[in-house]
């Protein structure tokens, strides 16, 4: 996510979930914390899958009631792609200052007139079985024609042509978003889950810090972030401003702030795999208060019980099976701080997700990157 937005957590994420790959060194972990995948359940399932069973109802109930949903299949009817029918599903991750808004302005984001945005957008690609995942990162800067959408109020939106992909979510929010994308990609969204920017940095802050590797140093004031060359444990602030950074890294646009946004999500696997979250009850409930009180999904996730199952459906992807590449996309001629949609190689990543396939490697072969890869690193 960008001093001006972000993605790629973020995502978080991850995230998305996916099983954290062994470290060469350290203490064996149990077989259940080293199939900790995905970024999602990393950020939602760990404490509530414990706490969910324990017994303890009020904990369910006060973590049910923390969650926020949306319902999309209301507000976007039955024009949409069809439902697949092979064993995949597609989850759309958004980075949003939602639920703090303006507060997060501090932290180098948040609207000057205090709506929300959202700077990190992620289409993740489930397969078959649940042993591998696709994660396609969209930039936020990203040219595109925004469909006609209706928001969760009933107000409908005209559409646009040669507009920032961003403008969805600050437009209609969720289900404008959710519609954009399946315009984009002609691939239904079976799910949605939003990670509030305030609440990623307190996640952090609840694991501990992140320790990272930076090869080059970065100093970008927009995101308030400044690290020197070298091997880093990022607090919660310093992480969002991360993987919210752009103009201090690479060439300064969207894309390497996704290539940081990459390479963090594999830092908070690792450290999400290394804490003896189980052995610790209350390090646990602070995670999974706070995971609940962080996340918006849509509501066929909006329970503590569905985000659960879901979850535990995600955790035999291991990292060696998870596919991360960024949308092709090449700089636009008439604004080298805009990208344009590669159209023929994003065709074989969307034609390879609806058709359950792996993104073949000629698809983001040859297309604008940003310039960041190797910024940072696990760390050391």
């Amino acid at each position: 996510m960008s001093a001006e937005s972000t993605p790629e957590p973020g995502i978080p994420g991850g995230t998305g979930s996916r099983t954290p790959r062994p470290r060469g060194k350290g203490r064996r972990r149990r077989p259940r914390q080293r199939r900790k995948g995905l970024l999602i359940a990393a950020w939602t399932a760990a404490g509530i899958v414990v706490l969910g069973g324990t017994g303890a109802g009020y904990l369910y109930f006060k973590l049910n009631g923390n969650l926020q949903s949306v319902d999309i299949d209301q507000a976007l009817g039955t024009d949409r792609p069809r439902k697949t029918d092979n064993g995949s599903e597609n989850i759309l991750v958004l980075g949003s200052d939602s639920r703090s808004g303006g507060g997060n302005k501090k932290l180098g984001g948040g609207a000057d007139d205090g709506s929300a945005r959202s700077d990190t957008a992620m289409i993740l690609h489930i397969h078959k079985g649940h042993k591998k995942a696709s994660v396609v990162s969209v930039p936020r800067d990203t040219i595109i024609d925004r469909p006609r959408c209706t928001d969760t109020d009933g107000n409908a939106y005209p559409a646009a042509s040669g507009v920032m992909f961003n403008s969805a979510y600050s437009t209609g929010g969720a289900p404008c978003a959710v519609k954009t994308v399946e315009s984009l990609t002609g691939i239904r969204m079976d799910h949605y889950l939003e990670v509030d920017f305030s609440g990623f940095q307190k996640l952090i802050d609840r694991l501990g810090g992140v320790e990272v590797t930076t090869t080059k140093a970065i100093d970008d004031p927009d995101s308030h972030l400044k690290l020197t060359a070298g091997t880093h444990r990022l607090d919660g602030e310093q992480a969002l401003g991360l993987v919210r950074t752009r103009h201090g890294v690479g060439d300064g646009s969207d894309l390497g702030r996704i290539q940081l946004q990459q390479a963090f999500m594999k830092a908070l696997i690792e450290q999400a795999k290394s804490i003896d979250l189980f052995g610790n009850p209350k390090r646990l409930l602070d995670l999974a208060d706070t995971a609940t009180k962080t996340v918006t999904t849509d509501s066929g996730l909006g329970s503590v019980n569905r985000l659960m199952s879901f979850a535990n459906g995600l955790k035999g992807i291991s990292p060696k099976n998870m596919t991360m590449v960024t949308l092709p996309v090449r700089y636009d001629p008439a604004d080298p701080n805009r990208v344009i949609v590669a159209e023929a190689k994003a065709k074989q990543v969307f034609t390879a997700l609806e058709h359950d396939r792996p993104i073949p490697k000629a698809a983001t072969e040859g297309t604008a990157t940003g310039d960041a890869n190797g910024v940072v690193r696990s760390g050391e």
